[in-house]
C-alpha cells in the first residue's frame, strides 16, 4: 500500500527539471498516455475486461476530467512555479479533503485520534516543505523569508490540484461500480491526456513563447520522463486507485503524507543530500500520523476504556 506514495515522490523529484525543456501540458500529457496505454496493456494481460460499464460512463467521464486532465494539468503548472516547499505542503495536504469528503458520501469514521492524526501529519509536511527560518519567525517574517512571490500562483495551482486529486479518489468508487479498476485506471489515463495534448499542440497560437507539443529533451531527461510515466503513473495510479476500490479512504489516503518523506529519503540516498533536525522531526511526525489514523478506531476504544 506504501508504493504508490513512494513511486509519486521519486517521480516529483524527477519532473522538475524536465520544465526546462518542454511546457507543463506538454509534461503532463506525456506523462498521462504512456502511462495509460500501458495499464491498459496490463489489464489485458491479466485477463481483465477493458470495456468501461454504461452504467459508469457520466462517473467515468468526470473521473477522467477531474483525476487525469485537471489534476495532471494543475500540477505540472504549479510544479513550474513553486519549489518543493509550500508546493509539496499543498498537494500533500489531500488527505484532510478526502477525509472530510468520504465522512460526508461513505460515512467512514474519523474520531478524535483520526483528526488528530490528520492535523500531526499536516505538521509533519509543514516541517518537511517550509523553510526552517519562516516555520521559527513566520508571524513576524513570512513574507520576508519567501522573498517577494510569498504566496505566488504556483502554489495556488499546486492547491488546485490537491483538491482535484482529493476529489478524483473519490470519484474512483463510482467510475468503478460496475467496471474493473484497473481498466477504468488506464482508460482515464489515457483519455485524460488528450486534452492536455490538444492544448499543448494549439498553445504556440496564442503563446508564441511556447515550447509546442513536443519536448526538447536530453537522454537523461527522457529517462526521467520514462521513469515518471511508467513508475509514477502506470504502476502508481494502476496500485493507487486498486486500493482506494477495497479499502478506507481516509486511512489508505493518509499514507500521502509519506510522499515528501521518500522524496527526501531519495535525495539522501541518490544525490548525497543530508536532513536538517526539523526535517527528521517532519518524517517522524509523518509516520506517527499514518500510525494514529490508520489505529484510530482501536486507539479511541482504548481510551474510551481507561476512562470508562
Amino acid at each position: 500500500m506504501v508504493l504508490p506514495f513512494a513511486l509519486w515522490g521519486t517521480a516529483m523529484a524527477a519532473m522538475r527539471p524536465l520544465l526546462d525543456g518542454a511546457g507543463p501540458l506538454t509534461l503532463a500529457w506525456m506523462r498521462l498516455l504512456p502511462a495509460g496505454l500501458v495499464v491498459l496493456l496490463a489489464a489485458q494481460v491479466l485477463g481483465r475486461s477493458l470495456a468501461v460499464d454504461r452504467r459508469d460512463w457520466l462517473w467515468f467521464a468526470l473521473f477522467a476530467i477531474v483525476d487525469a486532465t485537471a489534476f495532471q494539468g494543475l500540477l505540472a503548472r504549479g510544479l513550474g512555479g513553486t519549489g518543493a516547499g509550500l508546493g509539496s505542503v499543498l498537494i500533500d495536504s489531500q488527505p484532510l479533503l478526502v477525509a472530510l469528503l468520504a465522512r460526508s458520501l461513505f460515512g467512514e469514521a474519523i474520531n478524535p485520534v483520526g483528526w488528530v492524526g490528520l492535523l500531526v501529519g499536516l505538521l509533519g509536511i509543514l516541517c518537511l516543505g517550509l523553510p526552517e527560518s519562516l516555520l521559527r519567525q513566520w508571524w513576524l517574517m513570512g513574507p520576508e523569508v519567501l522573498g517577494e512571490a510569498a504566496w505566488s500562483h504556483g502554489e495556488l495551482w499546486m492547491l488546485a490540484a490537491a483538491l482535484a486529486m482529493a476529489l478524483g479518489t473519490v470519484l474512483s468508487r463510482y467510475a468503478c461500480r460496475h467496471s474493473d479498476p484497473v481498466a477504468v485506471t488506464g482508460w482515464h489515463l489515457a483519455l485524460g491526456a488528450l486534452p492536455l495534448l490538444a492544448g499543448s499542440a494549439l498553445e504556440p497560437l496564442w503563446n508564441p513563447a511556447s515550447l509546442g507539443p513536443w519536448p526538447q529533451w536530453s537522454g537523461l531527461d527522457w529517462l526521467l520522463m520514462a521513469y515518471a510515466a511508467l513508475f509514477g503513473s502506470a504502476l502508481a495510479y494502476g496500485l493507487f486507485f486498486w486500493f482506494a476500490n477495497h479499502g478506507e479512504l481516509t486511512s489508505f489516503t493518509a499514507l500521502t503524507f509519506l510522499t515528501p518523506v521518500f522524496a527526501l529519503l531519495c535525495g539522501v540516498v541518490l544525490l548525497q543530500e543530508t536532513l536538517t533536525p526539523l526535517q527528521w522531526l517532519g518524517a517522524a511526525l509523518a509516520l506517527l500520523s499514518v500510525v494514529l489514523i490508520n489505529r484510530r478506531i482501536q486507539l479511541w476504544q482504548l481510551e474510551q476504556e481507561v476512562t470508562a
